[in-house]
């Protein structure tokens, strides 16, 4: 029996995800919950299982393609895929006939099992096509006939032969990196190891399709000179815009011009924070937990939100009301190479200074391996930016969509600082805090700020004020 698997919903109202890589190809075996592809959704890469175990039959989306939530990524046979043996394909007479009817109904009427890690199978959800079905079914590497390819449209380019020649080896950042040059990989030489096509090999290739500048004869003027007033134009590079960077940029926009920002600086005296973190650093009862900065300054906001509620809130516009949480669930931002991801440590506000640090640690080092779920992503309360690890001193932070608060950490420089009445040399951080004015007044914006501020400068107040 074939199987048409759709792109399943993964949650926080995603509706769309791009093919990063197959795990599989037309004619493999797949066991159940077998990775089958790597699927980048707006937050974050996926690695999808197979709910079924059978022979693949067709895969309906190339790799960089964009597929919606309910639209077929492959076809299985699960019979073990006997038929599939010449031709690539199942081609089961009952299912494919249309006339009969019993077949289609038979297989939409069996139950299916659920992809595992995604919660049970929405019956009320969006039905299979039974056209699009047929023709993953039936397809054979053959011209269709006029009239399916006007009532079938787009959905026949999804389907592949299934008589392919062997996609060429390489990674899935080689391929990116062909897909955005112009480079088709299939008749390229690897240089790499066993035949690797490598990033070298792409680049090399573009040189060589660029079309050459003709020579000017004398007296002629080169057209682009002409036009431009130069010899010639610069290179373009063209990177489409998905995923984790199609998402940021929206949602950047939409808080941008829907809560209106104010930003507050402080500039503090950290050397009592830095002194601390090198004594932790020295002490073998906390080897193995990174305490940095970054730990002190997100115990700092989760006791200061304490004190001053109204940062950790929410505008509900459509209730007209506003949300203030019971805990902190803290985003913190991390630069990858996919785009700007937040996700957060649920409830904060009941860690240790250790607990906080194991816990940024982890969502760090996944959010740099491309790992993030989206339910660390999902349910932020308030978030740091630390854009002292590029050297920047300040900024002015946008917001996180649905957040009220977010604090910029500066980077930490040793400088001439009134200390104790005399000038000394101490080591000095620049606090950024971006707030909604929407929900939090100037005072209660600056209370906060002076919080953290006095937090970080002197570490042992936190006692007072917790």
């Amino acid at each position: 029996m074939i199987k048409e698997f759709p792109l399943p919903d993964l949650g926080e109202g995603l509706t769309e995800s791009e093919i990063v890589a197959w795990r599989v190809a037309v004619g493999d075996h797949v066991e159940l919950n077998q990775i089958i592809a790597d699927v980048e959704t707006a937050k974050a890469v996926v690695e999808l299982p197979s709910p079924y175990e059978g022979v693949i039959t067709a895969l309906h989306a190339k790799e960089g393609e964009v597929v919606n939530v309910g639209e077929p990524l492959f076809s299985c046979d699960t019979n073990g895929g006997a038929a599939t043996q010449q031709a690539g394909v199942a081609e089961p007479a009952e299912a494919a006939a249309p006339s009969t009817g019993s077949a289609s109904e038979a297989l939409d009427a069996a139950p299916e099992p659920n992809l595992v890690g995604y919660g049970a199978r929405d019956e009320g959800g969006p039905k299979r096509r039974p056209r699009r079905t047929a023709l993953a079914a039936d397809f054979v590497p053959e011209a269709p006939a006029q009239e399916d390819v006007a009532a079938v449209g787009p959905v026949e380019t999804r389907l592949e032969p299934p008589m392919r020649p062997e996609r060429p080896r390489s990674t899935p950042p080689v391929r990116k990196l062909a897909r955005d040059l112009g480079i088709d990989l299939v008749g390229l030489t690897g240089t790499g190891e066993g035949g690797l096509i490598t990033r070298a090999d792409v680049e090399a290739a573009a040189s060589v399709t660029q079309a050459p500048v003709p020579e000017p004869t004398e007296g002629s003027v080169p057209a682009a000179a002409a036009s431009t007033g130069s010899a010639t134009a610069p290179a373009e590079t063209r990177i489409p815009i998905r995923g984790i960077r199609r998402h940021t940029a929206a949602a950047m926009v939409a808080s941008a011009f829907t809560a209106p920002h104010v930003t507050e600086f402080l500039t503090v005296d950290v050397t009592a924070t830095m002194e601390l973190l090198r004594s932790i650093r020295d002490d073998r009862a906390f080897a193995g937990h990174k305490v940095t900065p970054l730990t002190v300054a997100a115990k700092a906001v989760c006791i200061a939100a304490a004190r001053t509620p109204e940062v950790n809130s929410r505008w509900d516009d459509a209730a007209q009301e506003i949300v203030q949480f019971g805990g902190v669930n803290l985003g913190i931002a991390a630069a990858t190479d996919r785009g700007l991801v937040v996700p957060n440590v649920k409830g904060a506000e009941r860690m240790t200074l250790i607990e906080l640090a194991d816990a940024i640690a982890a969502l760090a080092e996944t959010a740099r391996a491309g790992k993030t779920s989206p339910a660390d992503l999902s349910g932020g309360t308030i978030s740091i930016t630390n854009i002292g690890v590029f050297g920047i001193d300040a900024g002015t932070p946008i917001l996180n969509p649905g957040e009220a608060a977010i604090l910029a950490m500066g980077a930490v420089r040793r400088q001439p600082w009134e200390h104790r009445g005399e000038i000394a040399l101490r080591e000095v951080m620049t606090l950024s805090l971006s707030f909604d004015h929407r929900l939090v007044d100037g005072a209660q914006g600056s209370r906060f700020l002076a919080d953290i501020g006095a937090i970080l400068r002197e570490p042992g107040l936190a006692l007072t004020m917790a």
